[in-house]
């Protein structure tokens, strides 16, 4: 992807805009911390968490910094919780069990500092419906402040193929 000169720090820049610097990230499902390792360049404090311990070295290996564990998200217990955000990107959401997915949107709740919100963001056809999905985060606590189809902020309607989705803690 980065060959073809796609845009690989789409979903930093959009985290990056939503905080102040120094801001405390959980970047859940980090993979090899592409985006937790762009927001800890910008000056942020970034934690990121995967399922994965091949991954997790490599985030290590590729970006020093950051505090990488590996962890299961439906299981997510961070010491020190209170992030301004949680953000997970690639598709996260459409890998996990499916009977986990509330859970894991639970968690992330619980992980928020006072004011922190939520970004996830993944593909339509994946399995994982967008109206199920915000139900599921509605279920969990999670308001929805904004949807959109691309990290870029493109509006997102019913038939988009991509959901980006931020969330705040309370009612609507």
């Amino acid at each position: 992807m980065a060959a073809r000169g796609d845009d690989l720090a789409g979903e930093a820049r959009l985290i990056d805009a939503m905080v102040p610097r120094g801001a405390r990230i959980l970047d859940a499902g980090c993979g090899t911390g592409r985006v937790g390792g762009h927001l800890a360049a910008a000056g942020h404090q970034v934690v990121g968490v995967d399922l994965d311990p091949e991954l997790i070295a490599e985030a290590r290996a590729a970006h020093p910094g950051p505090t990488w564990l590996v962890g299961d998200l439906s299981e997510l217990d961070v010491p020190g919780a209170g992030f301004d955000v949680v953000v997970c990107a690639g598709n996260v959401m459409t890998f996990v069990a499916p009977s986990t997915r509330r859970e894991i949107l639970r968690r992330f709740r619980a992980h928020l500092a006072d004011g922190g919100r939520v970004a996830v963001g993944f593909g339509a056809g994946r399995g994982y419906e967008h109206e199920e999905f915000l139900t599921d985060a509605k279920q969990a606590g999670l308001t929805a402040d904004l949807l959109l189809s691309t990290w870029d902020v493109r509006p997102w309607t019913p038939g988009s193929d991509f959901l980006v989705a931020l969330f705040r803690v309370g009612p609507a």
